[in-house]
């Protein structure tokens, strides 16, 4: 299949076939791929738990509005936030950029002043909302990843950060839970999965000027 076949194929997979599990190189590319994805400035406000523990997915449904995908899935990916982002966040960027690059620190502090600046002129809810929209970009690709590779995904916005917080102790890391998402395969079973996609027409969500 070519990506719009694979785009078209994939759906928000409502059940999962508990006995067919992703392999760990698969594991190791989705990983990869959210490493690789892109963020304003390059900042990365983000981490990523791939939860594969039985136990701890279990505990997690009830944190998910009893959604079962969460537990039957193969692995359950929990994309998070830090409460807090600033200069230390900058800096530590910085410093990576010259370690990776070869460059002078002193060389880029025009730059690290611009991502300040930008930082700066938000209140720290709006800096919050800024680095949850990342995660959102990080989300988008996730999925066309999975697609890829012929892993099928189910995003959920319906769970309770709060509960997700305290049951993977984010906390301590502080962090805050903005979204998740069960991937594995689809059971044979899954009545969606022969459902027909609903899209708009293409001129009615894509505009060329």
């Amino acid at each position: 299949m070519n990506l719009i076949e694979k785009l078209n194929w994939r759906y928000a997979t409502k059940k999962f076939d508990q006995d067919k599990k992703i392999t760990d190189d698969q594991i190791d590319i989705l990983a990869e791929s959210l490493r690789l994805c892109a963020s304003s400035f390059g900042l990365q406000p983000w981490k990523f738990i791939i939860v594969e523990n039985k136990e701890l997915k279990e505990q997690l449904v009830p944190a998910s509005y009893g959604q079962g995908q969460v537990a039957e899935a193969s692995h359950h990916v929990v994309f998070c936030a830090p409460k807090n982002f600033g200069a230390k966040e900058v800096r530590d960027y910085i410093e990576d950029i010259a370690e990776t690059r070869g460059s002078k620190i002193e060389d880029l502090e025009g730059f690290e002043k611009v991502m300040l600046s930008f930082l700066e002129r938000k209140n720290e809810a709006e800096v919050f909302e800024w680095a949850k929209n990342q995660v959102y970009i990080a989300m988008g690709s996730f999925l066309v990843c999975c697609a890829e590779l012929g892993i099928d995904a189910c995003p959920m916005e319906g769970i309770i950060p709060a509960e997700y917080d305290r049951i993977l102790d984010l906390e301590k890391e502080g962090l805050t839970t903005v979204v998740a998402c069960p991937i594995g395969y689809r059971a044979s079973d899954d009545k969606y999965a022969s459902t027909q996609k609903v899209r708009f027409p293409l001129d009615k969500v894509v505009e060329k000027r």
